[in-house]
């Protein structure tokens, strides 16, 4: 393991805040805190829990157990967030925590072993954890934000029935190493 995986697993975690990010864009500020029922979460609640997930188990990373003392998991899932510049607050806080964590890891660190509620993961493992969890909730943002703007939605990957024009432009150019998530940030950058 090198550090082409660390390199590798920051772009991911990228990927999925843009997505964020760019679902944040399209909906409504009124409408964050619709949710399909009363037993759904909606967008702020999801934010608040990804933020205090993020901001427990990246703060002094590799020194302390990933679930702090200071966490209440419980009141992330009660709605503190009242409109969308707090919403982006939040989001942005946990997300620079995870960043300023993996910048700072080192090669040799990916082997140390790191707890969570007492329980030892390796690094790797801890990372790995986290690519998992933190996509599944930002999925579930993407499609709260779809059934939100309906047919004003903008598709953030390739756009239905748009398959055979997107991989004959992709089968057109050269085979190359690049890694799969430069083509939407690259995009996502420029479009700003």
């Amino acid at each position: 393991m090198d550090t082409n995986y660390l390199e590798s697993a920051t772009k991911q975690f990228e990927y999925y805040k843009m997505l964020g990010d760019k679902t944040f864009d399209q909906i409504p500020d009124e409408n964050l805190l619709w949710k399909f029922n009363e037993e759904s979460n909606n967008i702020a609640i999801i934010v608040n829990h990804l933020s205090g997930n993020m901001l427990s188990r990246w703060t002094d990373f590799l020194t302390s157990d990933g679930e702090k003392e200071w966490r209440h998991r419980d009141a992330e899932f009660e709605n503190d967030i009242k409109n969308k510049e707090e919403l982006i607050q939040k989001w942005n806080q946990g997300w620079n925590c995870l960043f300023d964590a993996l910048n700072a890891l080192k090669e040799e660190d990916l082997s140390k072993t790191i707890y969570i509620r007492n329980q030892g993961h390796s690094v790797t493992e801890a990372i790995n954890r986290q690519l998992a969890h933190y996509p599944y909730h930002v999925g579930q943002i993407v499609f709260i934000g779809k059934m939100i703007c309906k047919e004003k939605w903008t598709s953030l990957s390739i756009p239905k029935g748009n398959s055979n024009n997107y991989n004959a432009e992709k089968f057109s150019k050269e085979k190359h190493n690049e890694h799969f998530t430069e083509e939407y940030l690259k995009k996502a950058n420029k479009d700003e």
